[in-house]
């Protein structure tokens, strides 16, 4: 179970155990504050002095320090527990965020992202933290929690930035301190001081995931010499590098491309759009990705997905109104909305039920390395103005997920789980 309607459901008539609230109020606080960043950042950075190819850098200095601390502060919260690195980890964040609002240079908004990157285990960890307190047959139960917070931000947190960009560029940034603030607060007031750790056993690293570190990548080879593992794993990775895509420069297409009232498109209409893009896709995912999967199997929704977003992407190269981007914005989010949950399902089907913990840590890993190439292309593509050529790479890079697919396997049978 992994819908919004369906973990409400679940929260309401009390199936999740009590420590699971906190944790949703954690993330879900978390992710607000992370949404209400995304809009702003390229407009922020550009104001500084920052190129479009400088941008995207910004946006993969993160990912590349995320990607070198991550395995670091989960072997230390496997540890030490999970609620001090938790605690660390968003004084990271907030301590970026305060960076960025006192940015007056461009190094300045580089040393804001790098610091959250490196202290960037707020979800992993809470992950692990759901594992420790949760049976494994409620486990998926539990990780519902974790998606309903993720829709709920992206729905609330780009309206807030657009709402308060009225007031200038900081006013976003400090909301989203305070609400970091609010996190720590409920992390220490709310968790736990004694926690039950979850001590694997071989070859058992729990659903929250295993990120392996920067020498141990080897370890990650003998799933790639599954070719069906592989044909997968291989659109996973295609699909984060053209979301990674759209979603970095997106704000720095939308100035470039469009008016609203005569002017250009600025963070106010951009953090409306992201919020627009966020509520259609907490309608799909209140009950119809879970009805697609079950008509169509989750093979076919897969394919309907990278087809949605390969014509989806491109097509935005070609609009000039608003009016028209929101329809194909629109039309994409609801061929899509089951691509993530499905691909997520094929690909631990694929894999021993002894390896999910380990396969789902590959495919963060993988998002990392699409969050760090894809941005810096993208930005280059934006700094030259071929606004229309970032657009159609984007959908290509969806539309070569299809070259991928997977032939018929027991992964491929229908199932409810992902949606």
């Amino acid at each position: 179970m992994n819908t919004v309607a369906e973990a409400i459901e679940a929260s309401q008539t009390g199936r999740f155990t009590s420590p699971l609230l906190p944790i949703f109020l954690i993330v879900a606080v978390d992710v607000l504050g992370f949404t209400i960043i995304l809009p702003l950042l390229p407009f922020y950075a550009e104001k500084l002095g920052a190129s479009a190819a400088v941008v995207g850098t910004i946006v993969s200095i993160y990912a590349v320090c995320q990607l070198i601390a991550g395995p670091v502060l989960g072997q230390i919260s496997d540890r030490r527990g999970r609620r001090p690195v938790l605690l660390v980890s968003q004084a990271g964040t907030l301590l970026g965020f305060l960076i960025l609002a006192f940015s007056t240079q461009v190094w300045m908004v580089f040393l804001s992202r790098a610091i959250d990157g490196l202290t960037a285990g707020n979800l992993s960890i809470a992950q692990a933290y759901i594992s420790d307190v949760t049976k494994p047959e409620n486990r998926a139960k539990a990780f519902a929690i974790i998606g309903v917070a993720f829709g709920f931000g992206f729905l609330v947190g780009p309206a807030i930035s657009g709402f308060l960009a009225h007031f200038g560029y900081q006013a976003p940034i400090f909301a989203a301190a305070v609400l970091s603030l609010a996190s720590i607060l409920c992390t220490f007031f709310l968790l736990p001081r004694r926690e039950t750790i979850h001590v694997a056993g071989e070859g058992d690293v729990g659903p929250g995931g295993k990120r392996l570190s920067l020498i141990s990548w080897g370890e990650y080879r003998k799933y790639f010499r599954d070719s069906q593992l592989a044909r997968l794993l291989g659109q996973w990775l295609l699909f984060a590098l053209s979301f990674s895509s759209f979603v970095s420069v997106f704000a720095l297409f939308a100035e470039r491309q469009y008016l609203w009232n005569g002017h250009h498109v600025g963070l106010r209409e951009v953090g409306y759009i992201f919020a627009f893009n966020g509520f259609i896709g907490i309608i799909m995912q209140g009950g119809m990705v879970g009805r697609m999967v079950k008509w169509l199997g989750e093979k076919r929704v897969v394919q309907l997905g990278f087809v949605s977003s390969f014509i989806g992407y491109a097509v935005v190269g070609f609009t000039h109104t608003v009016g028209q981007l929101l329809w194909v914005m629109a039309l994409t989010s609801i061929g899509g909305a089951g691509l993530r949950p499905a691909l997520t399902s094929l690909i631990t089907q694929q894999a021993g039920k002894q390896e999910h913990g380990v396969i789902l840590g590959l495919t963060q890993s993988l998002t990392s390395v699409a969050q760090i190439t894809a941005p810096i292309v993208a930005g280059i593509l934006i700094q030259q103005r071929l606004l229309t050529s970032w657009a159609i790479w984007t959908g290509i890079l969806s539309g070569l997920a299809l070259f991928f697919q997977p032939r018929p396997s027991r992964a491929a049978q229908p199932s409810s789980a992902a949606g």
